[in-house]
């Protein structure tokens, strides 16, 4: 039989190319002006007070955060550490290290060490500003002294020499008690022996006469707590380390660690729950 003819099959076709829209890609350039050519005067400022609000807003943010975690300043209202630091010197308080001995430390009322008439607060911009760290802080509910004792610690006022010592071992504090009448000030008039509980802190102002410190609180009762507790202010109140007087100028200068405090003996390990006071009655100022 003859062979069937095969059936015709269509070629295939290549795709065909796509032809380019007709229209223009790309507008022409136009003379008209941008957008931001359109703006009348108000408008743009009113942008630049929007940018600018933004920019102010951001920079209270971060000084906040500063104040909170990092550093505040501080205004020094009484005597109690001079000459070290004087009446509204601005102090500068950094918030990040540990509390050392012969530091200055700025410290939140443990309760009852507060005296006298408030100090008079600032008006509602006055508090803005100190709130973001602009000013210092007037606020009378924080106290500024020397740390002289830390948990465990062996305080005792005084050996025959008059010298506060610190787990038998004598300071030498004629780098910053303020001289008298030519002469050395005598550290303490308030005789103590004291172990400093845990948790708690030992401090003294440098101005020894009219300073209302861990030594004038010796005798204290409170209610649920033992005598004398109150004298030891719990590390949980610090609020930092003194570091520096940056106002006035003339007054202006760092404020470091005195060398007699670098080689003191350690304390009692571990420090006693409850601290080990004996003061006489002289011991509330």
């Amino acid at each position: 039989m003859p062979a069937k003819r095969a059936a015709k099959v269509a070629p295939r076709r290549a795709l065909e190319p796509v032809e380019p829209p007709t229209e223009e890609l790309f507008e022409e350039p136009s003379d008209e002006p941008a957008q931001g050519d359109d703006l009348t005067l108000g408008q743009h400022f009113l942008a630049f007070f929007k940018e600018l609000a933004g920019v102010v807003v951001a920079a209270v943010l971060v000084a906040s955060l500063l104040r909170g975690f990092v550093g505040q300043m501080f205004l020094i209202p009484s005597q109690s550490m001079e000459d070290t630091l004087h009446v509204n010197d601005r102090v500068l308080v950094e918030k990040l290290s540990s509390v050392k001995r012969g530091q200055i430390v700025v410290f939140r009322d443990p309760g009852g060490w507060l005296t006298g008439v408030p100090a008079e607060g600032r008006g509602p911009i006055g508090k803005a500003f100190q709130f973001i760290g602009v000013l210092p802080d007037t606020s009378t509910e924080h106290l500024i002294k020397r740390v002289i004792g830390l948990p465990g610690d062996h305080v005792v006022c005084c050996d025959d020499q008059g010298r506060i010592m610190v787990n038998d071992q004598a300071l030498d504090e004629t780098s910053y008690l303020p001289a008298s009448n030519g002469g050395y000030t005598k550290p303490s008039t308030i005789p103590f022996d004291v172990v400093v509980r845990a948790d708690r802190i030992f401090v003294m102002g440098d101005n020894r006469a009219h300073s209302r410190d861990s030594r004038c609180h010796l005798n204290d009762v409170q209610a649920g707590a033992v005598k004398g507790d109150n004298a030891f202010v719990p590390k949980d109140l610090v609020v930092g380390r003194a570091i520096a007087v940056v106002w006035p100028p003339g007054h202006a200068g760092g404020l470091p660690t005195p060398v007699t405090f670098e080689h003191l003996p350690a304390g009692k390990v571990p420090a006693p729950v409850t601290a080990e006071i004996e003061a006489g009655a002289e011991a509330n100022c």
